[in-house]
């Protein structure tokens, strides 16, 4: 009998192939690691423009009077703050402080929300979500029938402008645009945000209508550089971008301030939210670990689990990502240390293949754009 695991697909499956794809398991799901290779999708998005399928990734609606007021229990951010067609990044914490997930939260009326989550965290989120309902308010997991694509790089605004009639430049960043045809394919959610570093947008529309978008979008983007990309070149993006991955910076024993999105966690908005009382103290009491960037000058690259010592050699953290940074041609990576050691310039040491590797403390983002 056949134990092998059957990996979900998004609409774009049968495109991959057709492209040249390599397909991984990636959080059960079978998607694109790269197609004509990561270094080369890397330097199409910091120069010209990529085009990713992320329909792999969670989107809830929440509608009712009460929708505001339960969506501010559940996230760090304060959502009173958003307008119609704004957008938020923000995050859900257990009652410790630890962290359920990062997300989006789009105000698309009043007392109507999209909730952006996770690929692998949908049914843990929806779940969580689902414990904590109260009030006049309904939700609902649209994520089967929701599409998204990322158009991100200094040429993912000319290039998506041949499509749409509508001022794209008008959308300024975490804003958005709704029911926007874009050559034929209506209804779509245009949002002015990514993952990777660079100015773009994110576009959510009905899974059928997908497979047509994304066609058209690399036939309008080909004169302009526009390359279909992959989850290795996500990855390396982001990183340089200092962008947080959960499952890596964070996750359920990590805190959004341990992890620097502490931006995103408003302590003084009035309504109380899950973890607060845990975050304050945090606070109050000091950070005993921090997420920082850090360079290895030494021959090796840092990896997801390496651990990191002090100059001295006293184990005081790990590696929660790392990579040689195409950007750059730097190894980089960030790691969950003790506070006493995150001063930039800090000397530090991580563990290669069992060997202690000289590294440094940087300050992040390792590449901002111009």
């Amino acid at each position: 009998m056949s134990t092998e695991t059957i990996l979900r697909q998004t609409p774009l499956f049968d495109s991959y192939g057709k492209l040249g794809a390599k397909v991984i398991d990636f959080g059960g799901w079978a998607l694109p690691v790269q197609f004509s290779g990561i270094l080369d999708e890397h330097e199409a998005v910091r120069t010209k423009a990529g085009l990713f399928d992320v329909s792999h990734m969670g989107e809830v609606l929440v509608e009712g009077k009460d929708a505001e007021q339960y969506i501010n229990l559940l996230v760090t951010n304060d959502v009173t703050k958003l307008a119609i067609n704004q957008a938020q990044y923000t995050a859900m914490c257990y009652p410790d402080g630890g962290t359920v997930d990062d997300l989006l939260v789009y105000k698309l009326e009043d007392e109507k929300y999209l909730l952006v989550i996770n690929a692998a965290n949908i049914e843990k989120d929806f779940n969580w979500m689902q414990q904590h309902a109260k009030g006049s308010m309904t939700l609902q997991n649209i994520s089967n029938e929701t599409a998204q694509l990322a158009i991100q790089g200094p040429k993912a605004e000319q290039i998506l402008q041949k499509l749409t009639r509508i001022d794209l430049a008008k959308i300024e960043s975490f804003k958005f645009a709704q029911h926007v045809e874009l050559d034929g394919v209506t209804d779509v959610l245009v949002s002015r945000t990514g993952y990777t570093g660079e100015d773009g947008f994110e576009l959510y529309l009905a899974a059928d209508q997908v497979e047509a978008l994304w066609e058209k979008l690399l036939e309008a983007g080909s004169e302009d550089g526009l390359q279909p990309c992959g989850l290795g070149a996500r990855d390396t993006l982001r990183l340089e971008a200092r962008l947080a991955l959960y499952g890596q910076e964070l996750l359920g024993d990590i805190s959004p301030l341990e992890a620097g999105i502490g931006f995103a966690v408003k302590l003084k908005k009035e309504s109380d939210f899950i973890g607060k009382s845990a975050l304050l103290a945090q606070k109050e009491a000091g950070l005993a670990r921090k997420l920082v960037g850090i360079e290895v000058t030494g021959r090796g690259i840092p990896r997801h689990g390496y651990k990191v010592f002090s100059e001295s050699g006293i184990e005081i953290g790990v590696v929660t990502s790392g990579t040689q940074s195409p950007s750059l041609k730097k190894s980089i990576g960030l790691a969950l240390i003790s506070e006493e050691h995150t001063q930039v310039g800090t000397s530090l040491k991580v563990e290669i293949r069992n060997k202690l590797i000289d590294a440094i403390v940087v300050k992040t983002p390792f590449y901002k754009r111009g």
